[in-house]
């Protein structure tokens, strides 16, 4: 039987975290049912379904953090991180048929894209599900360590809220300082720093 992975990303269009693709091989001995596009899917659907992925597929998980992303630039950060997918499945795949319309290089196996493949084969479908679930826990977390972003509500899109948080307190360490609305955030919060420096009260000297 030939091993073949469907590979998915989640968060390319966010302002800020990383983008998360997810490589699965389903078991046709384990049938899973209501794959798809989980973008379609509503958040306690995703996540019981990503349960039941993990438990009967086989599934390997690629990152690319924000500072590689501002690096390699958004589409080059998703090939890398759909690569360390495929890589990270506990099995070596046979085939890869790939979401949208690009292949990465450097694939262990051959492959091809499928544009809008989540709805057309069920293993992208998986891998959408397993990505875009990961990536919004990955984002619920960072709402702990970055509190006012709202992270855990918008997962790092371009929401109102984000934006005017964002415009208000500058970018956090997760922000892509290579997205415009994050760099025009950062360049206004250092022209208000240079306006108006802070002043150490400790350093004062009294009269």
């Amino acid at each position: 039987m030939k091993l073949i992975a469907g590979i998915d990303e989640a968060g390319r269009g966010p302002l800020a975290g990383p983008v998360v693709a997810a490589a699965v091989v389903l078991d046709p001995s384990k049938p899973i049912s209501g794959l798809g596009d989980s973008k379609k899917l509503t958040e306690s659907r995703r996540a019981i379904l990503s349960l039941e992925i993990w438990d009967k597929a086989m599934v390997g998980v690629g990152i690319a953090e924000p500072e590689e992303i501002d690096r390699l630039n958004i589409l080059q950060a998703t090939m890398v991180a759909m690569r360390r997918a495929l890589i990270n499945l506990p099995v070596v795949a046979d085939y890869a048929l790939i979401d949208g319309n690009r292949i990465p290089d450097h694939l262990p196996c051959p492959a091809e894209y499928i544009i809008k493949g989540d709805a057309k084969e069920a293993n992208i479908g998986a891998a959408s599900i397993i990505a875009k679930t990961l990536r919004d826990q990955l984002m619920v977390k960072a709402s702990e360590r970055f509190p006012g972003y709202g992270f855990e509500r918008h997962k790092g899109y371009p929401s109102q809220t984000h934006r005017d948080f964002l415009e208000q307190a500058g970018p956090c360490p997760i922000h892509r300082l290579s997205y415009a609305p994050v760099e025009r955030a950062r360049l206004q919060k250092l022209h208000r720093e240079r306006q108006f420096p802070r002043v150490d009260v400790g350093k004062l000297v009294r009269p």
